[in-house]
């Protein structure tokens, strides 16, 4: 109690001397609009995140339907198998293995992905170690831009403390939308 005590004090007495880079650092966040809403009488919730990017949907879609990609997008995803792919390339089964931190065990999950390409992909848990996981994707064209919406439901199974899947997903989401921004800009060029 009394480093936390400490560590307020330091933090309430450094913000004027980095207040513009505090300022500058949320004017950078201000670029991925987060909003994270958790049940509190249950471990579920659900996070929607938006971003911009200076690339058109087709540029973007392949990034969003890759495992390759995905494990490089998705913080703590270390495995990503395409286990079935339906014959019309419209639905895959997809194993992934995340290992997200130590106070999180390793999970082994599959999902059903559904692609109405090159506008929405649909995923959801049908088996493995979370009780519920739902994601859309939906790419929004503007021109030769394109605002990817994202939207995650999810119910781990396991008790986990609210404040860190709130921070873990308001840190997170930004980072991955970032990278996919980064990443699909890169090859607009």
């Amino acid at each position: 109690m009394r480093a936390l005590l400490y560590i307020v004090a330091a933090l309430s007495f450094s913000v004027p001397v980095f207040g513009a880079s505090l300022a500058k650092e949320a004017e950078q966040h201000s670029d991925v609009e987060v909003a994270v809403v958790l049940d509190p009488a249950e471990q579920s919730g659900k996070a929607t995140a938006s971003v911009r990017i200076h690339a058109r949907p087709e540029v973007v879609w392949p990034l969003i339907t890759s495992c390759t990609e995905a494990l490089v997008l998705v913080p703590g995803l270390e495995g990503c198998e395409v286990l079935s792919e339906s014959a019309d390339g419209s639905s895959q089964i997809i194993r992934h293995i995340l290992n997200y931190s130590w106070y999180v065990p390793k999970l082994t999950y599959e999902i059903r992905a559904v692609y109405d390409k090159p506008i929405r992909v649909s995923v959801e848990r049908i088996s493995g170690d979370l009780k519920k996981l739902q994601v859309t994707w939906i790419l929004e064209p503007d021109g030769d831009e394109t605002v990817a919406h994202y939207v995650i439901e999810l119910a781990p199974g396991f008790w986990v403390p609210h404040w860190v899947v709130s921070a873990a997903l308001r840190r997170d989401l930004p980072k991955m939308l970032r990278a996919l921004r980064a990443r699909a800009e890169s090859r607009s060029r």
